[in-house]
């Protein structure tokens, strides 16, 4: 992977937040749902998540400033050289990411292990890699074979309205590690999020698992869910009722301002259009329920006029 900093494109003097909006930014931006024509938005997507894993992280940030941790987010070893290497760049140097460096050449089975995996040496076997006998962990059969890390699987909770404009949430994963996952906008309750290689670490340099993050969609208060529709029952006064008017509706995205046709009873009901509950093939309604709300104090003009109106019809 690319240095973190020139991944989501901060200095190395950049605060926290400023770390945050750039990722959220480009991981918006280059999030696969929404480049499903353009294939390296998956590559892309992933690379920005790891750098964000360390550069989102107080403590690996400053392990990785101290060059503790490479840009995979592994541990270095810059006391363990090998037999005869000389310093980076120096004569016999064969560095990897992780810190390694040996005189055998840059295609040996050490400069393989120390490459840009950064899987890191096991010291006990470097005799058995060198000279083919069992040294250490590995027996006469040779070395062990790579194992594929496990899945974690996690749970999220966000509201309605996060649900349709987009939102990063920090999410505990059960080996403890907590991640700041960007949900997309458009999620619907149940989905799920996949992170790539953010499971649990494969053993002899295999492929880390994934993790899992379900989406649950809180309710809202305001509004009735019926699928991807909602209803809503919107106050009106009786002069908006009988004259028509422009009135203030909420939805998930805000409120909106609507016209309320006039003589409208209660139990009218107005349709505004994609202002439901998000979806994979597209947004529900949102159902709007004219309910009459008279002054809870009264109104003594009103009262007059309806009863010398009553007075007048007999």
């Amino acid at each position: 992977m690319r240095d973190p900093y020139e991944v989501l494109g901060v200095s190395k003097s950049a605060d926290e937040a400023e770390v945050k909006r750039a990722f959220r930014k480009l991981a918006k931006a280059w999030h696969p749902d929404r480049n499903t024509d353009d294939p390296k938005a998956k590559d892309k997507f992933s690379e920005l998540n790891a750098a964000y894993e360390i550069l989102g992280d107080a403590d690996k940030r400053r392990r990785f400033d101290r060059g503790e941790i490479d840009r995979e987010g592994k541990p270095r070893h810059p006391g363990f050289e090998g037999f005869g290497a000389g310093p980076a760049g120096g004569p016999g140097a064969g560095a990897g990411a992780d810190g390694f460096s040996f005189g055998f050449g840059g295609n040996g089975p050490f400069a393989r292990r120390a490459g840009g995996g950064g899987a890191g040496i096991d010291p006990s076997d470097l005799f058995s890699d060198l000279f083919g006998f069992g040294g250490g962990r590995r027996g006469a059969r040779g070395p062990r074979a790579a194992q594929a890390g496990g899945d974690l699987k996690g749970e999220v909770s966000i509201t309605p309205a996060e649900a349709v404009s987009g939102v990063s949430k920090r999410v505990s994963l059960p080996d403890g590690r907590a991640l700041d996952v960007l949900i997309p906008a458009g999620v619907a309750d149940g989905q799920v999020v996949r992170l790539r290689g953010q499971g649990v670490r494969g053993a002899q340099g295999g492929r880390p698992g994934d993790a899992f993050v379900t989406v649950r969609v809180l309710p809202d208060p305001r509004f009735t869910v019926e699928g991807k529709d909602l209803r809503l029952r919107l106050a009106v006064t009786l002069e908006q009722a009988v004259l028509g008017g422009k009135v203030r509706c909420p939805t998930l995205e805000g409120a909106v301002e609507i016209a309320v046709p006039p003589r409208s009873s209660t139990g009218r009901t107005l349709r505004l259009r994609g202002k439901g509950m998000p979806g994979p093939d597209g947004a529900g309604d949102l159902f709007v329920v004219i309910e009459i709300v008279l002054p809870p104090d009264g109104d003594a003009e009103l009262e007059d006029f309806l009863r010398r109106r009553r007075e007048r019809r007999g």
